[in-house]
């Protein structure tokens, strides 16, 4: 979690929302990335779906059945989704979101009917940590 919570500072350094995840397997980190939205002018340009596509393109698969993915926030809906096609094995995250989440929040993906591969989810590691960063960077922004 350690290093999604760098890509978080990395991606917050760069003026994005301070989000970042890391794709594991085989205890190697595979791809990781943090939220590059603005800097792509792509609003699928979350830290999830670039690490799943990195992870993806270096598998030469859309599958990733053997990979667990960490995220300091919780996944939005187009994140759970794409997780779900990736068939990601095991889903960590950092912060609760209580606004866009859509894994214990919202939606709640996973346990939609429709839903085709619920990945065992542990939500709350890092979660100080996580929250800490969005408290930070959101701050000036709410006060100006």
């Amino acid at each position: 979690m350690e290093c999604a919570l760098e890509e978080a500072r990395l991606a917050a350094g760069r003026g994005e929302v301070p989000v970042g995840a890391v794709l594991v397997s085989g205890g190697k980190v595979v791809a990781r990335a943090g939220n590059r939205t603005l800097e792509l002018n792509d609003p699928s340009a979350h830290a999830e779906i670039l690490v799943i596509r990195e992870a993806c393109r270096q598998m030469r698969s859309q599958r990733l059945p053997a990979f667990d993915l960490y995220v300091t926030l919780e996944p939005c809906t187009m994140c759970a989704g794409a997780i779900s096609f990736a068939r990601i094995r095991r889903l960590y995250f950092g912060a609760e979101d209580t606004k866009g989440g859509a894994v214990i929040n919202g939606v709640r993906f996973f346990d939609q009917s429709t839903c085709h591969h619920k990945p065992d989810t542990y939500s709350g590691l890092a979660q100080s940590d996580s929250e800490t960063l969005l408290r930070e960077f959101f701050a000036p922004k709410r006060h100006s």
